[in-house]
């Protein structure tokens, strides 16, 4: 099966599907619950899922956006912090993207979205954790001597975020995959008329 991305001029169903995954990543983020000093949600899950399902770029737009909204509109964050998590869902969703092989001419292989998935929820803990340790020593100013425990608080949930995410992204790609490609097939039909 063939998937095409041209990054310069996107389809409507590229455009559709980076707006649905936004909305969904943005209402699913509400579901979330607090854990030591950050908090369990599923959101991380549906970002690697736009990426598994919409490729690097398109993925990572919808991704960021989503959850860049829920920081801005829900969440009591201010532009910056909305900026911050723009730029990390991004990254997850491309490089689970980019490792999947997603947006590419076939539909990534059952090991490579396992993989990706993988990768993507690591990459998003590396970068949350960047920004929580560089909040906790210059905008907070935690002492030396409880920097680690706060760390360690967040580290941990986020941890459980990326194993949900992990496990939950792979099996919602296979159960959305086919109707995802039958719409592409009747997309390129209908072009080939």
């Amino acid at each position: 099966m063939k998937r095409e991305n041209n990054y310069r001029r996107w389809d409507t169903y590229t455009i559709t599907g980076i707006g649905v995954m936004a909305a969904v990543i943005y209402v699913i983020t509400f579901f979330r619950f607090p854990l030591m000093e950050s908090k369990v949600h599923f959101a991380n899950a549906m970002c690697l899922l736009a990426g598994l399902l919409l490729g690097p770029v398109p993925g990572g737009i919808a991704a960021g956006l989503g959850s860049a909204l829920y920081d801005l509109l829900s969440g009591g964050y201010g532009p910056l912090e909305a900026l911050i998590t723009f730029v990390s869902k991004f990254l997850m969703a491309y490089v689970c993207a980019l490792v999947a092989g997603s947006g590419k001419n076939e539909e990534p292989k059952l090991e490579r979205v396992y993989i990706s998935g993988i990768v993507g929820a690591l990459t998003y803990v590396v970068l949350y954790m960047v920004k929580s340790l560089i909040y906790a020593l210059y905008v907070n100013v935690i002492p030396a001597d409880a920097l680690w425990i706060k760390m360690l608080g967040k580290l941990l949930p986020s941890l459980l975020n990326a194993a949900v995410a992990m496990a939950a992204a792979p099996v919602f790609y296979h159960a959305v995959w086919p109707a995802v490609r039958r719409v592409l097939q009747t997309e390129r039909r209908h072009k080939s008329t």
